[in-house]
């Protein structure tokens, strides 16, 4: 076993086990157990195949037994650099077996030259790909690149993956499953919006405490069919990932057949449980009303992260029938805040919910991070508990500045608490524009924003000002003009003095692998000079006359 430096505690984690937030199962006995009960029942589709579980698990060990066959060992790392086909979660099953870490979270923008600085510091010893993926993949030799690294033992293409359908005609590996679910076995460079990615360690149990807290509380089980519109290099997916392996439902992932919309593939596959982030949702919604359809397949479930949701998007949810699953997280402690079935609509659509027993929340002066603030009082999210990492890959300054003394992760987001425990989102700390000295958060000004009805997207963030520091420039995908949008804003209840000062109307919106919008880019065009703002300016009525 090659040892990590890690945050596991062993006194923290008896009274995790003690509570049952951490038990004895690995992601890959949980896949057994379903193959050992069920095992012609549908466990993971893509677009071009379906797996049942016996079928599953015959890939999943033929493809340990290559890991074995290479000498990779228990502490060894895999990176994965795929498209959301289900030989992603083959070959992170076949690493849990072996004890490997996985990296699954290797996102299609990266450059080849990124890949191999970000393999490097991992020091992986295998990697699977497939013809193609990448920025840049036509202009560069990967396997060669990557086989000059003196950690990398193989490149794997998917096509050298064995294909055993049924445990006769795989090969089975000679060593036992590794059973310790303390180890780390997922690592997952973060999105990157700010910076160089760090890489975050988890186990099976920090992973799947989350997932047993949603599993159970949403009443997931076997039945259901649970879709990841987020691509399986990003956390969002894997938070699908132990849902599914806890439950024991199908797993579909964002591969339709070309052509196919992501609409039309919710309805192909009967997705009962949709996960994606407002963006996904956003655009489903709009086609679905340009067709015409009432109702959105058979799904009763629309899990929405990675960004404040707009109350407009989650009402129109409501309208149909199904239920918005409001969700709060972050790569380093899952989708830990979580809204319930049985809340008011209003805790739906203008919270994040009270999540569950795996990780407690409090909120701290954004000035003072060991001072920790009361309920209604907005400051920065912190959290501990059993499903938050184990630290950042050989990272320790990084580790240590992410906790305040008391020992509380800080998240860098901006929220408040109501009286039970129901989390709002405010915005992030560095995405706070300060106008002048006073504090402008921009998920209000885009929620308010997509609430009108021929605004499809939103973005606020900050332009510098010489004499204020900053303003706000607000840009939209849809048809009103300046004039329309503030007006609309001001009826919705923002402040005059949140107002955006700045106005952009955009064709398209630069975006992260997961679907987020990239307001750092937005900026950086804005600098450039390939997106020129118009200046505008709210005037009340009373200015008016």
């Amino acid at each position: 076993m090659r040892p990590f430096l890690t945050l596991h505690d062993p006194a923290r984690a008896a009274a995790w086990y003690e509570a049952g937030l951490w038990r004895r199962d690995t992601f890959y006995t949980l896949m057994a157990g379903h193959a050992a009960a069920r095992p012609d029942a549908p466990a993971l589709r893509d677009g071009r195949e379906t797996l049942s579980w016996a079928q599953l698990k015959a890939r999943v060990d033929a493809l340990a037994a290559e890991f074995e066959a290479l000498g990779l060992v228990a502490g060894d790392r895999v990176s994965l650099w795929l498209s959301n086909r289900l030989h992603v979660m083959v070959a992170f099953l076949a690493c849990a077996r072996e004890g490997i870490a996985c990296n699954p979270s290797l996102h299609r923008t990266y450059t080849c030259g990124e890949i191999v600085e970000l393999v490097a510091r991992l020091g992986s010893a295998a990697f699977v790909t497939e013809p193609g993926w990448g920025a840049d993949r036509d202009r560069h030799d990967l396997r060669a690149m990557l086989g000059s690294l003196p950690c990398m033992k193989k490149v794997y293409d998917i096509a050298d993956l064995p294909q055993a359908d049924l445990p006769r005609k795989g090969r089975a590996p000679s060593r036992p499953p590794h059973d310790n679910p303390d180890t780390v076995g997922y690592l997952a460079f973060t999105s990157g919006t700010t910076g160089k990615p760090k890489c975050v360690m988890h186990s099976a149990n920090t992973l799947l405490a989350n997932a047993r807290d949603l599993a159970r509380d949403w009443s997931l089980g076997p039945d259901a069919v649970l879709l990841s519109l987020s691509p399986l290099s990003h956390h969002i997916a894997w938070v699908g990932a132990g849902q599914w392996l806890v439950s024991g439902c199908t797993f579909v992932t964002d591969d339709p057949l070309p052509g196919m919309s992501r609409l039309d593939w919710i309805a192909e596959t009967g997705a009962t449980y949709v996960m994606g982030v407002p963006t996904h949702a956003m655009d489903i919604l709009q086609e679905q009303k340009r067709r015409g359809l009432d109702r959105l397949g058979v799904v009763k479930v629309f899990y929405m992260a990675g960004a404040p949701i707009p109350a407009v998007v989650a009402e129109a949810f409501v309208r149909q029938g199904i239920t918005p699953q409001n969700i709060y997280g972050m790569t380093e402690n899952s989708s830990h805040q979580y809204t319930h079935p049985d809340d008011s609509p209003d805790i739906w659509v203008s919270t994040c919910g009270r999540g569950g027993p795996a990780y407690e929340v409090a909120v701290f002066d954004p000035e003072n991070d060991e001072r920790r603030l009361g309920p209604g009082e907005t400051g920065q999210i912190g959290g501990r508990g059993a499903a938050l990492m184990l630290g950042y890959f050989d990272n320790q300054a990084a580790t240590e500045q992410s906790f305040n003394r008391q020992g509380w992760f800080l998240s860098g987001d901006l929220g408040s608490l109501d009286a039970d425990g129901n989390l709002r989102i405010e915005g992030r700390l560095k995405d706070l524009i300060i106008r002048g000295g006073h504090n402008i958060y921009p998920s209000r000004i885009e929620a308010l924003a997509v609430s009108h009805g021929a605004i499809d997207k939103a973005a606020a963030f900050p332009v510098a000002d010489d004499r204020l520091g900053e303003k706000v420039c607000l840009a939209i995908l849809g048809t009103p003009d300046a004039d329309e949008v503030l007006e609309h804003l001001a009826a919705a209840g923002l402040s005059k003095y949140d107002m955006p000062e700045w106005f952009l109307r955009m064709d398209a919106f630069p975006l992260t692998a997961s679907g987020k919008i990239l307001k750092r880019e937005l900026i950086a065009m804005v600098e450039r000079g390939e997106v020129k703002p118009e200046p505008v300016r709210y005037r009340t009525r009373k200015e008016d006359a």
